[in-house]
This record gives structure tokens, C-alpha cells and sequence, in this order.
């Protein structure tokens, strides 16, 4: 049997008292989860504006354009409020955007990763394909009238392309992973070979590539202010720029900013400079001393999975990298607030990065471990205060949720081969349960029977001697999953909602509604992107983790907003 969340146990409204922003889910930034008596909910960091922030050029209007990758749209940023407009939306046409740029007649050119194509858009808003001959295009800049982009690849290639259909031109090849590039001063195209911490340039016109700069900070960017004078954005975790004056002295300075996984850079009319950040998203101004200043915030590009360790301390696998949200200390209260917050009225705050550990997705705690999936295929055991990584295995089918035994065996849900895995001490690998259709987590009760969501399936499973055993049906693509007692929780993210699950009477209830994970509401079916294009990591299929903590609350990853929400027990069910 099944009940909806009673009237009177809603908790729609916000807060006057908290902070409201809009958001990339709900413009407004008063969208709640509305939750039964049985619950209280409050988020443990502000929803963020943007899906993280790759490639950033002004357009024609003076605003800042932001791509964002992970989305598959595009945001027009105002750099004096803030305010941010979604100009090309997650279900058009363009798929995962990674860099833009203007023409001179305020078209806008797109470098859509991973299906390889290059896009105009016209200041009208029509889009053409301008090419879908470029591997892993990311690179792309316009000097006057003329298109350049190049490859994120090993082997990559520099090419010039025609809006008229003309087929493209190769300047060069054996690019190193390229990335963002600019035309200098002296009119020949900069770009950063990202493996090998070079920058090279090479004549518009094409002739023998050179290198200009080596070991240079993990180059992700290649750009120049109004004065000439090249900047390297680094794509690490210090956020540091090095300062080359090419065509002076050929000096060396270098600013350490702070700003998380840098991306790129653009310069206004003021020579103010502006970044972006893959791993943190949100927009900054960059002062020329390294000091900072918060346009637009950042936060959760998911956040993935979600976890708890025995501390309190809250982790999310946030793709690019090891976060937690600032207010993640349990409230033994919390619920007796006002919604969305603590019984002192504390806000939710912003997120913190522990590490860059690129391509993360399931996560769970582990006795002062952390173990973590990747779609790409790898599970590996991380050691926060070392920050020390294990490989557990690697060339799995997109392994997603993950749970640990009693043990210390790891039971990994993967995906893409419909099977459950465990991996015992010695990393040694077997099969659980296999012919699944798409096997998204898993969890453990206390008896450390297994339990596992398929989100194609619309059911979640118990696996019984290799077999499985329906233990709910029907449901709306369930993900994330948690055993608290004798009763299951699981988040459907077709009908955004929380439903509980009796193990001993087989009876569900729905404890939550309008949760905000999956894209936004309104957003039609869009194309999703391959998970790998010509060897390189595609795009990653969103995941609603799910988690349970000590104390008795659950840990939700909206994604669709960028929070991590904690659901407490009311008093009364405690």
C-alpha cells in the first residue's frame, strides 16, 4: 500500500528569515521540499545559479557568457548584479558545450564536446552546425571573421573552420590536450598542451608550431589582457594564474587565488578579468594580486553520491572532485527551527573542496576511509588525512552506487553491465547478481542483506543467492537508496519523491515530494551525451545519492539545485 505526504505535514514555504537567491532549478529560490510530519528538511548549503562554469566570453551586450558543460546549456551573466538568464537551455540542440565565442557580428560559436560538433548561434537565436568533422572540440576562439578550434585529445589537432561550409583546415596536429586559446598581440594563436605544462603558438595563417612557456602550473587556459601581457590559468586546486610578459621583459610572476579547478578567463572593457571554475562553478573577479571577488556564487556541480563518516563530517562525489557542504555538523534540534534551518537559525552556507579527484560519483565512509566510484569504469579507497588513493578496480561498465560490509567488502551496483559486484580485501572481484537492467545503488540492512535500485527497472531488489527478489515496484526511476532500521528509503527521481519501504511488511509510503534532483521543471527530453567520445570521458548520467546517518536522518544529493539536503526525524520519531 502506498499514501501521499498528508496536507498538513507540507513544508512548502520558505523561510522569510533565509537567504533566497535563484537558482539553476527554481528561479524564484523558494522551491522546497515538501516533506510529512515525519521529517524535517533543511539544506546544508545554498543552491548555486549555475551547473558549474567551463568556457566564458563576452557577448555583444556586456554580458559574461558562461558554458556549462555538465548541463548542456549556456548562462548570460551580468557582472555587475550577478543576475543570471539561460540563453541556450539544456534541451535545444547543443549537447555539452565546453567554450564559446563571438564573432564580430555577435554570433555566437559553440565547442560542443562531446559529439563533436561546432555550432553557431545568431544574434537572432537560429543555429547552424557549423562542423562535425572536430574530435573532442574544446579550444575555440575568433579572430576577426575567422573560426579556430582545437582537440581535447592526445594527438589533438588545431584547425580553422568555415561558417560557409568550406571543409576545415588542419594548422596543426600533436596538441597534448588542448584548451582554451587566444590570438596575441603579435596575431599568432597561443594554446596550452595540458599534459605536458607547454604553451605553444602557431601563425593564424598556419606554419611550424612553437613552444613559448614550459613548466607552466597544469595550463587549462591561455589568455591575454587588454594590455597584452598572457595569463595561464591553472586547472588545479590552488586556483594559480602565472604571468608571462611575452613581449617584454619575459618575466614571470605567479598569483595564487584560491579558486578551485580554474577553467578560463575573460577581460571586459575595463581590463577587469573574470573566471570560471569546472570544479566549483559560479563566476569571480580576479584582481591582478590574486585577491578575489564573488560574482556569481559557486557550489555543487551534482553533488553525486553522499555520505557521512562516524565525525559528522558530510562528502559528497561531486565529478571533478571531494566536497562537503559547509554546514554539515549534526543539530541534535535542528528540526524544532525554522525550515531550512538549525534551532539557532543558522543559514546554509557554501560548499568546501578537499580534493580534485576527477571523475567521482558513488561514495560511501568507511571506518576513516572514503571508497568512490567512477562512471568511467574505476573504484578506488581514498584516505582524507593522507590524502592517499588505492585502486580497487578498473575497466568496470559504469560502476554508480557503492556500499561497504561489515567486512570491509565493497559492493558496487555497475550500471552498465547490470550486475552487483563485491570486492573483498584483497581486491578480488565477484558477481552477486547479474541481468539486471540498470543497477544504480545499493545498500545494506543490518543482517547485511543487499538491496538494489534499478532506475530502468522502476523497482527495487533484494539479491537472494544470486538471484533477485522484488521488494518494491513500480516506482519512478528509483536511485539513491538507504536502509535506517527495519525500513528502506528511496529517492524516484522520475516523480521527484522520497519513498519509504517496510522490510518486514512489505508496506511504502511517500515521505517527500518536490525534491529538487533531475533537470529542472519544464525541461523537455534532452539528448544526453555519450559517457566516452574518442577515448576521453564523455558526460556523466546524473545520480540522486542517498544515505543514512548516525543519528537517525538521511542525506539526500539534489542535484538539481546543487545541495545536499538533510532529512531529520520529527521529534516524535526519533
Amino acid at each position: 500500500m502506498s499514501s501521499s505526504v498528508p496536507s498538513e505535514g507540507r513544508r512548502g514555504t520558505v523561510s522569510e528569515t533565509e537567504t533566497v537567491r535563484p537558482s539553476r532549478f527554481d528561479e524564484t529560490g523558494r522551491r522546497r521540499a515538501a516533506t510529512s510530519s515525519r521529517w524535517a528538511a533543511r539544506r546544508l548549503n545554498l543552491p548555486t545559479p549555475l551547473w558549474g562554469s567551463n568556457g566564458v566570453a563576452f557577448g555583444p551586450d556586456g554580458r559574461l557568457y558562461a558554458a556549462q558543460f555538465l548541463a548542456g546549456q549556456i548562462s548570460a551573466v551580468d557582472p555587475t548584479t550577478g543576475d543570471v538568464e539561460v540563453v541556450v537551455p539544456m534541451d535545444g540542440p547543443i549537447q555539452s558545450p565546453d567554450d564559446l565565442a563571438f564573432g564580430p557580428d555577435g554570433s555566437m560559436y559553440i565547442a560542443d564536446l562531446v559529439p563533436g560538433r561546432v555550432w553557431r548561434r545568431s544574434p537572432q537565436g537560429a543555429y547552424t552546425l557549423v562542423s562535425d568533422q572536430v574530435k573532442v572540440p574544446n579550444g575555440i576562439t575568433c579572430v576577426g571573421d575567422r573560426l579556430f578550434v582545437n582537440e581535447m585529445k592526445m594527438n589533438g589537432r588545431l584547425m580553422e573552420l568555415f561558417p560557409d561550409g568550406r571543409d576545415p583546415v588542419v594548422l596543426t596536429e600533436g596538441l597534448a590536450l588542448g584548451n582554451a586559446m587566444q590570438v596575441g598581440p603579435d596575431g599568432w594563436l597561443y594554446y596550452p598542451h595540458m599534459m605536458t605544462n607547454q604553451v605553444w603558438r602557431i601563425p593564424v595563417d598556419g606554419g611550424v608550431p612553437e613552444v613559448v612557456a614550459e613548466e607552466v602550473h597544469e595550463p587549462v587556459a591561455v589568455r591575454f589582457d587588454r594590455g597584452g601581457t598572457m595569463l595561464v590559468l591553472s586547472r588545479g586546486v590552488a586556483g594559480i594564474v602565472t604571468r608571462i610578459d611575452l613581449h617584454g621583459t619575459g618575466s614571470r610572476s605567479v598569483v595564487t587565488s584560491g579558486v578551485v579547478g580554474l577553467d578560463n578567463a575573460a577581460f571586459d572593457a575595463e581590463n577587469r578579468m573574470f573566471v570560471s571554475s569546472f570544479a566549483e562553478g559560479g563566476v569571480t573577479e580576479m584582481y591582478p594580486d590574486g585577491r578575489t571577488r564573488e560574482i556569481v556564487p559557486g557550489g555543487f556541480d551534482g553533488p553525486y553520491g553522499v555520505t557521512i563518516d562516524l565525525g559528522g563530517t558530510v562528502y559528497a562525489a561531486d565529478h571533478y572532485r571531494l566536497a562537503s557542504p559547509e554546514n554539515s555538523g549534526e543539530d541534535e534540534d535542528e528540526g524544532e527551527g525554522e525550515p531550512g534551518h538549525g534551532p539557532d537559525g543558522a543559514q546554509p552556507g557554501g560548499v568546501t573542496t578537499h580534493d580534485l579527484l576527477i571523475f567521482c560519483h558513488g561514495i560511501t565512509a568507511d571506518n576513516g576511509l572514503l571508497h568512490l566510484t567512477s562512471q568511467y569504469g574505476n573504484v578506488q579507497t581514498y584516505d582524507p588525512e593522507r590524502r592517499t588513493t588505492r585502486v580497487r578496480a578498473t575497466g568496470l561498465d559504469q560502476p554508480l552506487g557503492i556500499a561497504v560490509g561489515t567486512d570491509g567488502t565493497l559492493i558496487i551496483a555497475e550500471a552498465g553491465a547490470g550486475r552487483v559486484l563485491a570486492i573483498d580485501e584483497t581486491d578480488t572481484i565477484s558477481v552477486l547478481a547479474e541481468g539486471l537492467e540498470h543497477p544504480v545503488d545499493v545498500a545494506l540492512d543490518a543482517e547485511q542483506r543487499c538491496y538494489v535500485s534499478d532506475d530502468r527497472l522502476g523497482a527495487v531488489l533484494r539479491i537472494d543467492d544470486g538471484g533477485t527478489v522484488a521488494v518494491a515496484e513500480q516506482l519512478g526511476a528509483p536511485q539513491g537508496l538507504a536502509v535506517l532500521g527495519a525500513e528502506l528509503f528511496t529517492v524516484e527521481t522520475e516523480h521527484r519523491r522520497l519513498r519509504a519501504v517496510s522490510l518486514t511488511t512489505g508496506e511504502t509510503r511517500i515521505d517527500a515530494e518536490d525534491l529538487a534532483v533531475g533537470p529542472p521543471p519544464g525541461v523537455t527530453q534532452r539528448t544526453e551525451p555519450a559517457l566516452f567520445t574518442h577515448g576521453m570521458p564523455g558526460s556523466p548520467r546524473l545520480f540522486a545519492g542517498l544515505a543514512a546517518a548516525p543519528d537517525g536522518s538521511l542525506l539526500l544529493s539534489a542535484n538539481g539545485e546543487g545541495t545536499v539536503v538533510r532529512l531529520s526525524p520529527s521529534a516524535g520519531d526519533r
